[in-house]
């Protein structure tokens, strides 16, 4: 089928190490003998995944599907995330842990991205290309832009369009609206309380009410206007 549909030229092959041999060395020597020249311009063999040390497969039961990360309140994406971390190459051992830090750094540049500004400007980087051209290098990819969040001498816009240009082919959906949820009367109740304590110079107690609305998952930030928040 796939000689019929692209003209006997496949240019990318992939499967998983375990397929290299014997199924996909008899299934290019047989594409080969059928249209008498190389079939496949390359060929790409992942690793195993591992999960919390053990194999994933359907007969140990520890298959992770999008719908348990979505169980848990996770983005589906914090998956591809751990995966551009780990080279395609190398066995890697996923876990609830790293998704969970995959989820929150994706929801942080989600946020910094907002913060940079709204415009849809790309920049190339040298960097980035060498990474994703060399092997498909994605973890040194991920770990320049990492370098791109932290450099203060890169403006913000610089580093939205920087981000922008990496999405094209890391596909983390880092420029979606960021979704506020809405306060709860509780955490109303708790801003309005500190917003007292701070005009009471209670230091003590507004100290306290930040350590608790940072636990119900705000940010907390004060200046010349007073004190204002967001979601982690």
């Amino acid at each position: 089928m796939s000689i019929s549909l692209l003209d006997s030229s496949v240019d990318l092959h992939i499967g998983g190490i375990d397929l290299r041999f014997p199924h996909h060395e008899n299934e290019r020597a047989q594409s080969n003998a059928l249209t008498s020249t190389e079939t496949v311009e390359t060929w790409v063999h992942g690793e195993h995944l591992l999960f919390e040390g053990r194999k994933m497969s359907k007969s140990a039961g520890n298959v992770v599907l999008l719908s348990d990360l979505i169980e848990k309140g996770l983005d589906p994406l914090a998956l591809r995330f751990c995966l551009l971390e780990n080279r395609y190459r190398s066995q890697m051992d996923l876990n609830w842990d790293s998704l969970q830090a995959a989820h929150a750094t994706l929801k942080k540049w989600r946020t910094l991205m907002s913060d940079w500004g709204e415009s849809r400007e790309e920049k190339f980087d040298q960097e980035l290309s060498d990474a994703l051209t060399n092997d498909l290098d994605t973890p040194r990819a991920m770990q320049r832009l990492r370098s791109i969040e932290k450099d203060s001498t890169i403006g913000a816009l610089d580093k939205r369009a920087l981000f922008i240009f990496a999405d094209h082919v890391l596909a983390l959906d880092l420029d979606r609206e960021i979704e506020i949820a809405p306060l709860t009367p509780e955490l109303e109740d708790l801003l309005l309380a500190r917003e007292k304590a701070r005009a009471d110079k209670d230091w003590a107690q507004s100290d306290a009410l930040r350590e608790e609305l940072e636990n119900s998952g705000l940010e907390i930030s004060d200046g010349k206007e007073g004190q204002s928040w967001r979601w982690k």
